[in-house]
């Protein structure tokens, strides 16, 4: 008798319309509040998903920015070294361009200078040759004690300075 009463469970009439009552709510909820659920949770998950790609797409066009900086920066590298380059080549051809420059004026200046010392030399043997000339028809008159014609007169200067050696064989 104490176990008859003892059960967990007592099955009654009630339990028809509490099932009957979980149907209905079951139904009712499936019905007008689990769909608006589920839309919303779509929605939310479509927004998360269309989030993740987005900064996917973001994250793969800053590696690809990122690239094309380290490009542009390597070529700005590589133009800063041939214009430096280019500016000591061009610092070397202008040093060896003035150094052409500065050996041929130097070596223009050097014929230049030997040119007016031979012509000084030249002025200064045929200054000596007209005054040896004097000194010769002078001497000549003395002793002779006439004068000479002129084409007499030039024989005796021209052997009188070769054998003297004034006439510029050194």
């Amino acid at each position: 008798m104490f176990l008859d009463s003892a059960s967990i469970i007592e099955l009654n009439g009630t339990w028809l319309l509490e099932l009957a009552s979980f149907v209905v709510m079951l139904a009712v909820l499936w019905r007008w509040v689990y769909p608006p659920i589920a839309a919303a949770a779509e929605r939310r998950q479509k927004i998360i998903a269309d989030q993740l790609a987005q900064a996917e797409r973001q994250a793969k066009e800053a590696a690809e920015r990122l690239q094309e900086a380290e490009a542009r920066l390597n070529d700005a590298r590589a133009q800063a070294q041939e214009i430096i380059a280019g500016a000591a080549k061009s610092a070397e051809q202008l040093r060896e361009e003035l150094r052409a420059k500065g050996e041929e004026e130097a070596k223009r200046q050097v014929e230049k200078a030997v040119k007016d010392i031979e012509a000084a030399r030249k002025q200064a043997v045929e200054s000596v040759r007209a005054q040896v000339a004097d000194i010769v028809i002078a001497v000549t008159e003395k002793v002779v004690g006439e004068a000479l014609d002129v084409k007499a007169h030039k024989r005796l200067i021209d052997r009188a300075i070769e054998e003297i050696g004034v006439g510029g064989k050194r």
